[in-house]
């Protein structure tokens, strides 16, 4: 099959450049702006553009759109997904501790491998050849090859545990026994918010982490899905990453080492960058409402 009619041809710098000039693109600087898509795909930049179109695809720029402005953002964006990375290790590795400890500690260290620890939800058959998956492709990792030598492939869930991913270990918490969600929400989070809103909480911030390892754009754009709402949040929960950032807040465990707490640090992080990106960021485009610095605290 001949494809070349559905593929658009290869274009130079300086045609791409004289594309978004024809859109209404104000190019302050010719040089800088030829060193940027030469280090940032035009493509990848474009989806920065896209923000400040009057419509669809192949539509002309607002009126004052800048190549400048533009890259701001993209950078802005850049070191907000860097940020909120950091926030998202913790919280997945603090619940990796959570989940293989209670599950351990109650089933016994290989209580995994029997479908009975497990709810109704759960496909055990799919989920032993995901393991065996994980194992087969990890086998060059040290703690790996040295379960298989000396313990011959028995994995102990904490051990075990390290090679899933946020969204394996998601799916791991939601297919546990409703009375031990319940457990561990008590234990871990003070009962200060149900099984339920825990779940729903994992899976959207696998969501974003996902959105972030991958440089998806976080600004002016839906993230889904939307988190299960408490009723005493301060705003209404919505497929935006203010509400995301909210259930980070909440999730966040103390920092006994810096001495902040979840919301404090996110605070600090995003006032800072906010203020050094104010040219060309508006945060009412991220579902940030007024007066969110409170509600980070």
């Amino acid at each position: 099959m001949n494809h070349s009619r559905y593929v658009k041809e290869p274009a130079t710098v300086e045609a791409q450049l004289a594309k978004l000039e024809h859109r209404g693109c104000l190019i302050e600087d010719m040089t800088y702006a030829k060193g940027v898509l030469e280090r940032v795909n035009y493509y990848r930049l474009a989806n920065y553009f896209a923000v400040f179109q009057d419509g669809g695809a192949g539509k002309n720029y607002r009126e004052g759109t800048s190549f400048h402005k533009v890259v701001r953002l993209y950078e802005f964006d850049r070191r907000l997904r860097g940020n909120l990375l950091i926030f998202l290790e913790e919280i997945e590795i603090s619940m990796r501790a959570v989940i293989s400890n209670f599950h351990a500690l109650k089933y016994g260290a290989l209580g995994y491998l029997n479908d009975s620890t497990f709810n109704h939800n759960h496909n055990h058959n799919r989920f032993m050849s995901r393991i065996d998956r994980l194992i087969e492709t990890n086998t060059d990792m040290g703690f790996v090859s040295h379960h298989n030598r000396k313990y011959s492939g028995s994995f102990p869930l904490w051990v075990i545990m390290e090679l899933f991913s946020f969204g394996m270990l998601t799916h791991f918490f939601q297919c546990m026994h409703k009375q031990d969600k319940k457990e561990i929400a008590a234990k871990h989070f003070g009962g200060r918010f149900s099984a339920s809103h825990i779940e729903s909480w994992l899976e959207s911030l696998v969501g974003l982490r996902n959105h972030c390892a991958h440089y998806c754009r976080l600004y002016a754009n839906k993230l889904e899905p939307v988190p299960k709402p408490l009723d005493c949040a301060p705003f209404k929960m919505s497929a935006n990453l203010f509400s995301l950032i909210y259930v980070i807040k909440l999730m966040d465990k103390h920092d006994n080492a810096r001495g902040l707490d979840g919301g404090e640090k996110l605070l600090s992080a995003l006032s800072a960058l906010s203020e050094e990106y104010e040219d060309a960021v508006d945060l009412q485009e991220l579902g940030f409402p007024s007066g969110w610095e409170k509600m980070l605290l």
